[in-house]
């Protein structure tokens, strides 16, 4: 990695308060970008309004602050970059590489576990529906900075993915991808359960004759019966009068132990500073 141009980032949802799993993330993320010299900026994906919180935004930043992760450059909104969204749509219907699809979840269900084609040579689709990407590209494995070469679902990887929902909202592979661009990501730094997303992405990225960002894919916090923590399955949220214990915790699940002479400590710039370098030689 290039140690002077290294840009990540870390990217929640506003639609409730950050929880361990989040944190896990947000700190994975963040000592990937210190140890490499790089930035590391804060986007909030509000590009879905029926899912926001109120207060979301705001406990997200209060949270990520309390536990000394401190962005650089100030925060970036999904729901401010539409402009870019359509310009990005419009290149794609340019090069014919969009067609509307009115297929719902149920029928593609009921044909299998991913989508099959059905409205590509369609001549005629009834409204509402979604816009469909010609996928061009067999994305057949990743390289992972943690886990190395990931082969990964051929069928989900050549799907042609929704980049405009049938309410008009921009799909989540669309929007990241347009702002990771725009952003000049150079790594990203997420959970295990997003692999195939991010092989899917990597197909958008080479649609749009752009290079690829490395990515880095972390472990998992999960309840005691396996289902992972996150917003819909109501994992609690950070109790933000613990932030050292919170930090310590999240260590744990990406393989670091601290120290028993900081275990103690309540200082959170402290245990930053260690966990920095305790990544860098995990990754050496």
């Amino acid at each position: 990695m290039n140690q002077t141009s290294y840009v990540g980032r870390f990217a929640p949802s506003p639609s409730g308060p950050l929880h361990m799993g989040s944190l896990v993330t947000a700190l994975g993320s963040f000592l990937q970008a210190k140890v490499n010299n790089g930035k590391w900026l804060l986007r909030i994906d509000d590009i879905d309004p029926p899912r926001i919180q109120a207060g979301a935004i705001e406990n997200i930043q209060a949270t990520l602050i309390a536990h000394g992760l401190l962005w650089d450059s100030d925060a970036i909104f999904q729901s401010q970059n539409k402009l870019n969204y359509d310009t990005i749509l419009s290149q794609l219907h340019s090069q014919n590489l969009l067609y509307p699809c009115e297929c719902t979840r149920g029928q593609i269900k009921a044909k299998g576990e991913f989508y099959t084609g059905t409205c590509r040579d369609k001549a005629q689709v009834k409204p509402p529906f979604s816009l469909r990407i010609k996928n061009q590209f067999e994305i057949s494995q990743i390289n992972d900075r943690r886990l190395g070469t990931l082969k990964v679902n051929n069928q989900a990887t050549q799907e042609d993915f929704i980049v405009k929902r049938k309410d008009g909202l921009y799909a989540y592979h669309l929007a990241s991808v347009a702002d990771d661009i725009q952003m000049g990501i150079t790594e990203i730094v997420r959970g295990e359960d997003l692999i195939t997303a991010t092989a899917c992405q990597w197909a958008l990225f080479k649609t749009l004759g752009k290079p690829v960002p490395g990515c880095l894919h972390l472990p998992l916090v999960t309840f005691s019966d396996g289902r992972k923590f996150s917003k819909q399955n109501h994992a609690p949220s950070l109790d933000l009068d613990r932030p050292a214990k919170n930090l310590t915790e999240a260590l744990a699940y990406l393989n670091l132990t601290l120290p028993k002479a900081l275990q103690s400590n309540q200082q959170v710039d402290k245990i930053l500073a260690w966990a920095t370098q305790a990544w860098a030689d995990s990754l050496s």
